[in-house]
């Protein structure tokens, strides 16, 4: 937040952790591994701490990568009504005549909207990708649109979209970075669809395909999420998997060939697991604190976080965290639940680790003409 907070207003909680450590807290973390590729990053999903980055922000061509925002239009698409997995999905000459790697849909056929999505996240079949994105906007063109306008929603401001499909386009581009934001939301949004990315294969029009994602094989606990590849942006994988609670997400992009970005995923993934740990400091809706308000139907709010507050730390090197509550020095009636009244700012050792909205946890609307009369007086004295 950039409103400066008046220092009365600042409140101290301290948070005292259990040990556990199985890392001397004064052995400092190596460094990443050397990734071969044209850019990575390495995020703890629940804390945003980055653990490995290496050109995250750099504009690159996301191949099949690009149908992760596929789905999720679709998935969005569904969780609103506007489509159903029942529907049977008319397949245009269009779709049908899509290039590249296929689920094999015959024109002029009606093919449920499920077994499409399964071919797109399992098969990665562009023209099941086309049929979709004409059933949900009419045109690719139209759906293109509304993938950008889920790109900007998320912040994924290194991405642009000119198709459904990730095949080659000048115009046609996104970041690592961009793509675990896109992984993420789809992970905490649609909790229903994302195990599809774990699926090993499928079947449509009896040809069996299997997932490319090798690590499904070589990895119980990675759980998704997409491959891509073409021969200007190299072999690329999106991937996440949860251990102990801990979920990683990773993203590669550009190198040699199948077996060496399952490689590369697979010793990122090893890294973040082994040399940090998470920590859940505080429960989404638990109270934080409660502060004074002024014109209200009642005087004190119960504040706190909307969802978990988890901070990343290197393994046993997790004494000495605080936190600390900076709260608007004047709330007015009225306020509303989950309305940002501050900040939650997560130290050790002196070093701000992590920052994040503190909101009302409750409803508090405006008072009788009485109470706001005094209280504009009390407010003058304030």
């Amino acid at each position: 937040m950039t409103r400066s907070f008046r220092p009365f207003a600042a409140m101290v909680i301290a948070l005292a952790l259990w040990s556990g450590a199985t890392v001397a807290a004064d052995t400092p973390v190596p460094s990443p591994p050397q990734i071969p590729g044209s850019a990575h990053v390495l995020v703890d999903m629940d804390s945003g701490r980055v653990l490995a980055e290496s050109n995250a922000d750099s504009r690159l061509e996301p191949a099949s990568l690009t149908k992760i925002m596929t789905a999720h239009i679709v998935f969005r698409a569904l969780k609103e009504g506007k489509v159903k997995l029942e529907d049977e999905v008319l397949v245009s000459e269009k779709a049908w005549r899509t290039g590249g790697s296929r689920t094999f849909i015959d024109v002029n056929t009606r093919v449920k909207l499920e077994d499409l999505l399964k071919g797109l996240i399992v098969q990665s079949g562009n023209d099941a990708a086309v049929a979709l994105a004409e059933h949900v906007a009419g045109s690719e063109e139209t759906f293109t649109k509304m993938m950008n306008e889920e790109a900007r929603r998320l912040g994924m401001t290194g991405t642009n979209y000119v198709n459904a499909t990730g095949l080659p386009d000048p115009n046609h581009y996104g970041t690592v970075r961009d793509l675990v934001k896109l992984t993420e939301s789809t992970i905490r949004d649609f909790p229903e669809f994302y195990p599809w990315y774990a699926i090993k294969e499928f079947v449509h029009n009896n040809i069996k395909q299997t997932n490319r994602n090798l690590l499904l094989w070589r990895d119980e606990s990675v759980d998704g999420v997409k491959t891509g590849h073409t021969k200007t942006a190299g072999y690329c994988l999106v991937a996440s998997a949860k251990r102990e609670g801990m979920r990683l997400i990773s993203v590669i992009m550009g190198t040699k060939s199948e077996q060496e970005r399952a490689k590369e995923t697979l010793s990122l993934l090893n890294y973040g697991f082994r040399f940090y740990e998470a920590h859940r400091l505080h429960g989404a809706g638990d109270t934080l604190a409660q502060t004074k308000t002024w014109k209200g139907t009642k005087r004190d709010l119960a504040v706190g976080v909307a969802s978990d507050l988890t901070i990343t730390v290197p393994r046993g090197q997790h004494d000495g965290i605080s936190t600390r509550l900076e709260i608007e020095p004047r709330l007015l009636a009225p306020l509303v639940r989950g309305q940002v009244v501050g900040r939650v700012v997560v130290e050790q050792a002196g070093k701000v680790v992590r920052e994040a909205p503190l909101v009302a946890l409750e409803e508090i609307p405006l008072g009788g003409w009485f109470r706001r009369l005094i209280d504009t007086i009390l407010l003058w004295f304030q």
